[in-house]
Formats: C-alpha cells, sequence, structure tokens
C-alpha cells in the first residue's frame, strides 16, 4: 500500500508550485507499527483538548448569563439554539465538502483543483453568512414565534436581544468554522486548534466584563461570542494567506464554477444532514418543554424554567461526551490505516482501547452528575432559583442514566466509517438522535407530561445500544477470525 501527501516541507522557497512528493514511508507506516496505545494517545490529545475547549466555550458563555443576568436569560439561549445549528450546519455543508475535495485532489496532484475548491469554500461561505445575516434581521420575529416558546414567555426577548446580535457575525463565523476543516485537510489540525483555544479564552475575558462590569446581559454575552469567533477567523484566513499553508486563498484567481459547488455539496451533505436533523430535534424539545413544563413545575413561567434547566443540563452533558468525540477522532485514522492494510488484530486493539477509555470518561461523568447534581446546576444559576434548583438537578440525573452506554455507541458507530460502510454509522447516528428519540419525546410527553421528555433521550439511548451492540458484534466476530492467522505468523 502506497500513500502519498502534499505537505509543506515538500515546497521549495522561491519556485513555482511544486508537484506533490512522497511522504516518508516511516511517517505513515508508524500507524501500522507502533504501539496502539501510543498512537491512539498521541492523536487523541489534540482532538480531545479542541473539543473540550469549545465545549467551555459555550458552558462558559451560559455560566456568566444565568450568573448575570437571570435564570430564564438561560431559556433565551436554549431557544435559538436551533437556529445556530443550522448555521453549523450550513457551515458544515461547505467546509467539510470543501476539506474532502482538497485531500482527494491533493493525494491525485491536482494542487489547482485543491486551491479552487478552497477559494470557493471562502466565498461560499462568505455569501451564506451574509444571507444569513439578511434574512434573519427581516423574518426576526416569524423565526422566533417557531422556537418553541410559549404565549408572553419572558425568555423569548432575551432570545431576541441575543439572536440579533449574533446573527451580525454570521459571515466571520461560517468562515472560521468551515475553514478550520480544511485547514485540518492540509495536516494542520494543531493551527485549527489554537484557534479554538484562542477563541474561547477571549470570550472568558469579555464575557465578564460585558455582563458584570459593563452590564450588557445577555447583549454582553453575544457581543463577546462573535468578537471571539472574528478572532479564530482572522487566525484561520491568515494562515491561509501565509507561506507556511500546502494550498493559499487566492481571491484574486477564484473563477466560480456550478460543478464545483455541486461536487463540494456531495461530499459536506451526510454532515449537513445530521446536524439539521440535530436542530429539528432541539426545537422539538424545546416546544415540547415549554407545552408541558407550566403544569409540571406548578408556576406560571414553568415552561421557561424547564428550558434553563435543560440548557445545564445539556451543557453539562456534552462537557462530558466531548473528550469521548476526541477519542473517537484520534482512533479513525489508527483504524482507517490497519484496516486499508489488513492487520485487522491492530484494528481490534484499537477499536477496544478506544471503546473502553470512552466508557470509562461516561462512567466517571455519570457519577460525578449523580452524587453532585446540585452543585453542578448551582455553578450556573443563583440560589434565588428555587424552581430551577428542585427541577434541574432531578432532570439531569434521570438524563444521563444511559450516560455510561454512550461511549460504545460513538465509537462502534465511527467503525462503520472506517471500514468503508458510511450509510451503516449514518443510520446508527440517526437511530437515537432521530428514529427513536422524536416518537419518544411526543409518546412519552403525552403519557407523562415533562417528566417523560426528560426521560425520551434515555430510551432512546437504551435502545440504540442494543442495536448497535448486536451489530458490531458480528463486525468485531468477523475481525478476531480474519486476524487469527495474522497472531500466529507474529508468534
Amino acid at each position: 500500500m502506497s500513500l502519498s501527501k502534499y505537505t509543506p516541507e515538500n515546497q521549495q522557497e522561491g519556485r513555482g508550485s511544486p508537484l506533490p512528493q512522497p511522504v516518508k514511508s516511516n511517517a505513515a507506516d508508524r500507524l501500522g507499527t507502533v504501539a496502539v496505545g501510543r498512537l491512539l494517545l498521541q492523536f487523541s490529545l489534540p482532538a480531545v483538548t479542541g473539543m473540550l475547549v469549545n465545549a467551555l466555550y459555550n458552558m462558559v458563555d451560559r455560566i456568566f448569563v444565568g450568573q448575570g443576568v437571570n435564570e430564564i436569560a438561560l431559556g433565551g439561549l436554549s431557544l435559538v439554539l436551533p437556529l445556530m445549528t443550522i448555521q453549523m450546519a450550513i457551515a458544515m455543508l461547505f467546509g467539510i465538502g470543501s476539506a474532502n475535495m482538497i485531500s482527494m485532489r491533493l493525494g491525485q496532484g491536482r494542487r489547482g483543483e485543491a486551491e479552487n475548491a478552497l477559494n470557493h469554500c471562502f466565498f461560499l461561505l462568505l455569501f451564506m453568512g451574509f444571507f444569513t445575516t439578511i434574512l434573519g434581521m427581516i423574518f426576526m420575529e416569524p423565526l422566533l414565534s417557531l422556537l418553541g416558546a410559549q404565549k408572553n414567555s419572558a425568555a423569548i426577548s432575551y432570545s431576541r436581544e441575543y439572536f440579533r446580535i449574533i446573527l451580525l457575525g454570521s459571515s466571520f463565523s461560517m468562515v472560521g468554522f468551515g475553514f478550520s476543516h480544511c485547514t485540518r485537510a492540509q495536516g494542520f489540525p494543531t493551527i485549527t486548534m489554537i484557534g479554538v483555544v484562542m477563541g474561547a479564552g477571549l470570550n472568558m475575558i469579555l464575557d465578564p466584563i460585558f455582563i458584570f462590569l459593563l452590564g450588557w446581559g445577555v447583549q454582553g454575552a453575544a457581543w463577546a461570542t462573535i468578537i471571539s469567533q472574528f478572532a479564530s477567523t482572522i487566525w484561520i484566513v491568515s494562515f491561509s494567506l501565509g507561506k507556511r499553508a500546502v494550498i493559499k486563498l487566492k481571491p484574486r484567481n477564484f473563477t466560480p464554477s456550478l460543478a464545483m459547488v455541486g461536487q463540494i455539496m456531495a461530499f459536506g451533505s451526510a454532515q449537513f444532514l445530521l446536524q439539521f436533523i440535530m436542530s429539528a430535534v432541539q426545537l422539538i424539545n424545546n416546544m415540547s418543554m415549554g407545552w408541558y413544563g407550566a403544569a409540571a413545575l406548578g408556576v406560571e413561567n414553568g415552561g421557561d424554567i424547564a428550558l434553563s434547566g435543560m440548557t445545564i443540563g445539556g451543557s453539562i452533558i456534552m462537557m462530558i461526551l466531548m473528550p469521548v468525540f476526541g477519542i473517537n477522532q484520534g482512533a479513525q485514522p489508527i483504524l482507517g490505516y490497519n484496516y486499508g492494510a489488513k492487520r485487522y488484530n491492530r484494528v481490534l486493539r484499537t477499536y477496544i482501547l478506544a471503546a473502553g477509555a470512552a466508557t470509562a470518561i461516561c462512567t466517571v461523568g455519570f457519577a460525578v452528575v449523580e452524587l453532585f447534581p446540585k452543585f453542578l446546576v448551582g455553578i450556573f444559576i443563583t440560589e434565588s432559583s428555587e424552581t430551577l434548583l428542585k427541577f434541574a438537578p432531578r432532570a439531569m440525573r434521570i438524563a444521563v442514566i444511559m450516560l455510561p452506554l454512550n461511549g460504545f455507541q460513538i465509537v462502534s458507530t465511527n467503525m462503520y466509517v472506517v471500514t468503508g460502510r458510511p450509510k451503516i454509522s449514518i443510520f446508527l447516528s440517526l437511530l437515537r438522535q432521530f428514529i427513536v428519540l422524536i416518537p419518544c419525546i411526543f409518546i412519552f410527553g403525552r403519557i407523562w407530561g415533562l417528566w417523560g421528555v426528560v426521560s425520551a433521550g434515555p430510551v432512546a439511548d437504551g435502545f440504540s445500544f442494543i442495536l448497535t451492540a448486536v451489530m458490531i458484534s458480528f463486525e468485531l466476530r468477523k475481525l478476531r477470525r480474519e486476524s487469527k492467522p495474522q497472531t500466529r505468523e507474529n508468534r
């Protein structure tokens, strides 16, 4: 198996665009020779760091809003989450699609087409950012009315204040997020990680200044977010214009091509679909919280409080799951390389280590939430929020009942990507996020009200785990059979 890749080290100063050169064999071969545990650690740490910082980015925003404004404002941030998820889905459509095009064209030695894909990515994201800003400003009120808040909801006013400012930064937030995939595709994951860390660090500095010192409330949180995103975008785009980049952003050389746009969208459509469906699920969940919250909690603004409680729980759960996603990203190249090289014993070891580490993280997270729910909720809100302090800890403990199974589910789903069957992976992802979860929300909500909606997630997790476990057992059995001859040969 021969691998070639164009790297910055192959580029010679003072010459024209050189053809891609093969990477030294030991750089690729280490995926098949170095101890699996060491490889998994080396490849996962940068990804885990980036993921944790990204989760912290959102969590800090919510902590400062809850402490500096009030608990209802947290629900306001939750209401606009589906709209922000759609923005991210659009950025993934063009960002991941372009990144896949760039990787493929560089591997084929077609550097000009790779640069053209990068140029298309930049202008498509820029245009879509301007388009969503204008569309959002024009249809602000109809959009907010669809977000799931009940009539006379106090949370909707906070949503309006927050989202109006977030819309102003749509262009550079989309460019920054989309371009990060293109930078990673050229072999610079650290550059992407630095951009994320830079944005998160700036956000943590600006949030208390804007919210507490200047008293801007949720508007301060929104300004802190878009300024931080702007800084990350400047970092990523500057790199793409600089000398270190394998392919450079050259706006003057941009030649629009509908064929290229179609190819990019085809490559990014799967991730776009998953993200778009996630937005729909968030919307349905928010609407259900609004419908059943008042009756279940016995207060007039029960819907808003339920939204705030689930926002807190979602932030903590996402913080636990982010390292799992990092491990999953780190395992993917190791699994893919060794599966392609037919070194199935290494595939098995990598999978077992990754699934074991992911399960351990989820189990520890589950234990922390079950033991200290009130403490965790108290980080986000003040002691005056009595109803929320009663609802959120109980809701969070229910939501994480199946959390120890999630690590296995995420890593196992990824196995079908590296073995060349992405449709199965997409099906298993949709199974939990859409196929099972949405019916559970509607049915359980009708039967048990608010607590039925809260319980829908764990039930979907349990059902998805059972089906995934059955399917992956056949996959692992096949790998064990094929790895036995290799084990005998290595003795």
